[in-house]
């Protein structure tokens, strides 16, 4: 299964990214083979939807859950339609500790 973790760096030290649609990067983690691919945002400075292009961005590594900070109230029913299961993550977490919380279910 794919996971896409939002992230304001491109490593594992990186912190999650509070914002879903504005993160600098997403984290593309596969629990099957352990691979774990940087993808940059380019949505993020976006004047608008940046959270549907980064619904779209997504979608097309075909993950199954997203975890950050928070969702916008447009990307929840697109994530929604496309049956990706929202986890927000409150705090300030590193990449590498969601990696560690996900393996540990």
């Amino acid at each position: 299964m794919k996971i896409a973790i939002t992230s304001v760096g491109n490593s594992l030290s990186s912190n999650i990214d509070e914002r879903f649609g504005r993160c600098a990067f997403f984290v593309i983690y596969d629990t099957d083979t352990k691979s774990v691919e940087f993808i940059p945002n380019h949505a993020k400075d976006a004047e608008g939807g940046a959270g549907t292009a980064a619904v779209q961005l997504i979608a097309s590594q075909q993950v199954a859950k997203v975890v950050s900070g928070q969702f916008g109230v447009k990307v929840k029913p697109l994530l929604d339609s496309l049956k990706i299961q929202m986890i927000s993550i409150k705090g300030s977490h590193s990449v590498q500790e969601i990696i560690n919380m996900v393996e540990e279910r």
